[in-house]
């Protein structure tokens, strides 16, 4: 096992690339067909393949809700490597007591931290007056089931709310990509409140669900947040997990990885005169 940089969410040492679960559960954000060949494709089997590669460079920390598979998936990885990783969920509720039943829910399943969903907080937040209507008992419920409190939103409005009004917060989870895919404002925005709010924040969807190739989207988001900021993305397969791995190491702490370049028929030319590629 490698070691990768880290941060820290309420005293737990966090890497700063975290493994992100859409693929796995067909979560595209794409098109409904492709929703369903992950769902076909991604066994347990596979999904554990994906995360030991991923536990073995040394992240040590993945986002899902609370499901029993996300759990069962967990435990298989542990069993057959002998590594940890931290479950972060997002728990989810149409009304505050739907969410507390969920949240009851990840302390039974093992949930280290516990950030409710974007589908509660953001529809209940009320940014101008910069409350959360009910997350003090959501927060004490978190702590007093033995988790960390924190909280998963797609609106940056939110995470500013929230900060501004002083509530128990570890950890943020918020959208950021270069092309601002599921933003709510524009990117230079958006970088502003991440590096405003000292909170840690992890920034979702830094590929933009495959709108962006890997060194753009990644360089983009590392260099527009703050130290202690993390990135959660998805990957599919242990070679996208070894390319994504080598990329923010690169972006991270500023030394130049060697990349292995795809070399298609079109880019001959751009290539030393012996090298061969293959035809488009």
């Amino acid at each position: 096992m490698t070691e990768f940089p880290m941060s820290s969410i309420g005293g737990i040492a966090i890497s700063r690339l975290i493994i992100g679960s859409n693929p796995f559960f067909g979560f595209s954000h794409y098109s409904a067909a492709k929703d369903a060949w992950l769902k076909r494709y991604f066994t347990d089997e596979r999904i554990v393949e994906v995360m030991a590669t991923a536990s073995a460079e040394g992240l040590n920390a993945f986002v899902s809700g609370n499901t029993d598979r996300a759990r069962r998936i967990l435990d298989l990885h542990e069993e057959q490597t002998g590594r940890h990783i931290h479950w972060i969920a997002t728990p989810g509720g149409d009304d505050l007591e739907e969410l507390k039943a969920n949240i009851r829910q990840c302390a039974k399943q093992g949930v280290e931290i516990c950030m409710p969903h974007q589908n509660w907080t953001d529809n209940h937040c009320l940014v101008a007056e910069h409350k959360l209507p009910g997350y003090e008992e959501v927060s004490k419920l978190i702590r007093d089931l033995g988790m960390i409190p924190a909280l998963s939103c797609h609106h940056i409005e939110t995470v500013k709310a929230v900060y501004d009004g002083g509530y128990d917060v570890e950890a943020f989870i918020v959208p950021f990509n270069v092309i601002g895919f599921l933003c709510t404002v524009e990117t230079d925005w958006m970088a502003r409140v991440i590096n405003e709010v000292q909170t840690p924040i992890i920034c979702i969807k830094p590929l933009a669900a495959q709108r962006v190739l890997p060194p753009t989207g990644l360089q983009f988001v590392y260099d527009n947040i703050k130290p202690v900021d993390m990135v959660c993305i998805g990957m599919a397969s242990p070679e996208e997990v070894s390319e994504d791995v080598a990329l923010a190491r690169e972006f991270i702490t500023g030394t130049r990885a060697r990349r292995q370049y795809q070399t298609t028929y079109s880019k001959r030319n751009l290539l030393p005169r012996d090298t061969q590629v293959s035809r488009e």
